[in-house]
This record gives C-alpha cells, sequence and structure tokens, in this order.
C-alpha cells in the first residue's frame, strides 16, 4: 500500500471528512514522525511498534562489480520493532 492508497481508504471510511483533509492528517503525522526521529527521539504507537534511530559504523565494504575495497561512513539510519498485538495478528494468534 502506497500512501495515496491509505489515504483513499481512510477518506472511504470515513465519508464526513474531504480526501484532502485526510491526506493533510495523515502527512502532518508522517511529519511528526519524521521529524521526531530527525532529532534522535523514538515514537511508539502503542499497539502497533515503534520507531527508533540506530547508529551504525563506518566499515570496509566491497564494490560487487570490481570486488575493490570501499569505505563506508558511519550512518543514522531508521529502525522499526512491531508491537505485540501487530505482531499476533501477523501470526494469526489474534
Amino acid at each position: 500500500m502506497i500512501k495515496s492508497e491509505l489515504v483513499q481508504r481512510i477518506a472511504d471510511r470515513n465519508p464526513h471528512l474531504y480526501q484532502r483533509d485526510v491526506e493533510n492528517i495523515v502527512n502532518a503525522i508522517l511529519d511528526e514522525i519524521v521529524g521526531a526521529l530527525a532529532k534522535g527521539n523514538r515514537v511508539e504507537l502503542r499497539g502497533f511498534g515503534a520507531f527508533a534511530v540506530k547508529k551504525r559504523e563506518g566499515r570496509v565494504g566491497r564494490n560487487p562489480r570490481t570486488g575493490e575495497a570501499v569505505t563506508v561512513d558511519q550512518k543514522v539510519v531508521p529502525a522499526f520493532k512491531t508491537g505485540k498485538e501487530l505482531r499476533l495478528k501477523l501470526n494469526g494468534k489474534a
């Protein structure tokens, strides 16, 4: 599912809301999550999961075409850990 499909589904389930308002709400939620992660904070949505940032140390990698050693700089990457309720639904136990 892509963002526009999510917006459409939410708008379909809530006919009293305009689609543009639903799109603004979805964008606001995602912007807040991105903003919190950019500050290094953790975002927890109970029952769904938690977003966090993890630091990956620099390392020496390999260019798959040439086999040449390449230095990969340290970076910060997003991480997601599922919540218990989501995990149970995915495994058919809820």
